[in-house]
Order: structure tokens, then C-alpha cells, then sequence
């Protein structure tokens, strides 16, 4: 049993709001907002609303290194220091976490925000279509109207690998909520995902991987990267629903701040990205997740990314 409709579940979009600075006119500080929309899935139509949202390839490695005995690298009796714990593997660089502190409201004043996103060229992220909008909530591309930092193959926040950079410019998909994102800089030290050569498979299991919130009431992106299993349940026009493989939990299933989180899946031996994630219930409600297509946009994406 799902415990929501399945209207009830488009109505829950990834993109989480944290009320943040001086609110003009208000005096609210550090209050806590989650805004609500409506979704119409399968057509163009922009987003109206800033919604309760869902909303950093190779490895960079073990940075572990040992330190050699001599003069000044020495402990009081002369034995060489212990080298520092080696690094986690990461088996995921390629996701990002997108985060600002300045976005606009109406009225005056500011508010934090955040998504997720992946790596799909050395200078580009996608991500869901509704992390970049204007005041009312509607979709935009160009240069974003606040400061939007991607941090890149990173397992948490104080991991020292991978880049912290500032996204340029978007281009919004007509078809579906999905965005493109250019970084500031390329990565060349990170493998981005593949695209995919045709559509997804009701049945197919792919991995899910975000930096979303830990709750669906304290809307604070999360300091770790989060992890689960999923399989798609139904293949739409410009969409697909999954079920999760596992007991929902917030660790393992998205939640706010999670939209544009990937839903991807190894394809001739490549990590290949198969969808993007839009809304779904309330983490950690049981019920399906709505995901963006790929696969029909790649010609797009090559385009828009010139390769």
C-alpha cells in the first residue's frame, strides 16, 4: 500500500527552501520554510512554484600520505609520525551537491536552498529544471539570479578531494523538468556519468545518490552524501516512476533537496545516468519516485554541451 495517492506524490517536488539572513521587512531569521506547488507531469509547462523540494568522476582517490623521519617530521624520540587514515573509496564523484545562500524572494530578503545534481561532461551538471527559477518559481535558464556552488566528488562536506566551483549559466529542457548546469571550471579529474543509448526498462534497477535533507520537516541539506536502491516501475513519455528496493529511510531514499539527484545504472561497464529526480511522498513515506528522462534528450544535451 502507498501511503499517498499518487496525486498526492506529484504534489511533493525535492526542492527544499531554508529560510536564511535578514528577511526585509520581517525581522525572521533562521526560520525553517518549505513551499508547496502543484506538478503537471508530462508537459512543458513551467513550474509555478517553488516547491518542498527533493530539492559531485574516476575516483580522486586516497589522499593518504606518509610522513618520513628526519629533523622537524619527527616525534621527541626520533620515530617517524603516523600517517594520517586513509581516504574512503568514493564510488560515486560524479555527484553534486548544489547549495546557495542568497536566493531572492518576493517582498525583499534572501533564502538558502539547495539540490542535487550529477556530472555528465567536464563542465556541465544535471539536475532537475525547477533548482533555477525566478521569483515567482518559474523555470529559467542564462546565468542563475543568485550564487548557486556545485561541490563535486566529495563523500562529505570536510572531505578534501574533489572541487567546489559556481555554476554560469543554465539551459532548461522543454520537455521535462530537467536543467543543465555550467561550472565554472572544468573537471579533469572525475569521470562523468554516460548518457544513455535508449530508454529505461520497467524492471531495471539503478542506484539513487543525493545530498538532501534527513527529514521532511527540518528542510537542511544533509553534510554526507545519501545512497539507495531503486527499480523503475513505470516508463512514461517524458518521465519514469520507481519503487525502492529496500525499507524507505532517509539515508537511502530522496528527500528535500534531493531534486536533481541521478537515478543511474552500469551499462557496458560505464555508470550511466537513466533519469532525474523531480518529487515523490514524503521521505520516509513508503511510495514511488517521479524521475526525469534522459534518454530522449541526449541529442539535446550534446548540443547544448557542444560535444
Amino acid at each position: 500500500m502507498h501511503a499517498k495517492s499518487r496525486s498526492a506524490q506529484r504534489a511533493s517536488l525535492r526542492l527544499g527552501a531554508v529560510a536564511a539572513a535578514t528577511v526585509l521587512g520581517a525581522g525572521l531569521a533562521g526560520a525553517y520554510v518549505g513551499l508547496h506547488r502543484t506538478a503537471e507531469a508530462d508537459t512543458a509547462k513551467p513550474v509555478s512554484n517553488v516547491a518542498v523540494a527533493r530539492s559531485a568522476g574516476g575516483n580522486a582517490g586516497n589522499a593518504s600520505s606518509t610522513v618520513s623521519g628526519g629533523p622537524g617530521n619527527t616525534g621527541g624520540k626520533g620515530q617517524a609520525s603516523a600517517p594520517p587514515p586513509a581516504l574512503p573509496d568514493h564510488p560515486t564523484p560524479f555527484s553534486v551537491k548544489l547549495s546557495s545562500k542568497d536566493i531572492p524572494e518576493k517582498g525583499g530578503g534572501v533564502r538558502t536552498g539547495g539540490c542535487s545534481g550529477s556530472l555528465i561532461a567536464p563542465q556541465w551538471v544535471v539536475t532537475a529544471g525547477h533548482c533555477f527559477h525566478d521569483l515567482d518559481g518559474t523555470r529559467v535558464s542564462g546565468k542563475p539570479g543568485y550564487t548557486m556552488t556545485a561541490a563535486i566528488g566529495k563523500l562529505t562536506d570536510s572531505d578534501p578531494r574533489g572541487h567546489v566551483l559556481t555554476i554560469v549559466d543554465t539551459r532548461q529542457s522543454a520537455v521535462n523538468d530537467l536543467a543543465l548546469a555550467k561550472l565554472s571550471e572544468p573537471v579533469t579529474d572525475i569521470e562523468p556519468l554516460a548518457l544513455p543509448d535508449g530508454p529505461p526498462e520497467p524492471g531495471e534497477h539503478t542506484t539513487f545518490v543525493g545530498w538532501g535533507s534527513l527529514s521532511s520537516k527540518v528542510i537542511v541539506q544533509t553534510d554526507h552524501l545519501k545512497r539507495g536502491d531503486f527499480q523503475v516501475d513505470e516508463v512514461r513519455k517524458d518521465e519514469i516512476t520507481l519503487e525502492p528496493l529496500k525499507k524507505r529511510t532517509v539515508e537511502n531514499s530522496p528527500c528535500p533537496d534531493d531534486s536533481g539527484s541521478p537515478f543511474f545504472a552500469p551499462v557496458k561497464g560505464k555508470n550511466t545516468l537513466i533519469a532525474v529526480e523531480n518529487f515523490g511522498p514524503d521521505c520516509p513515506s513508503p511510495g514511488i519516485e517521479t524521475a526525469a528522462r534522459v534518454d530522449q534528450l541526449v541529442s539535446w544535451i550534446r548540443e547544448q554541451i557542444g560535444s
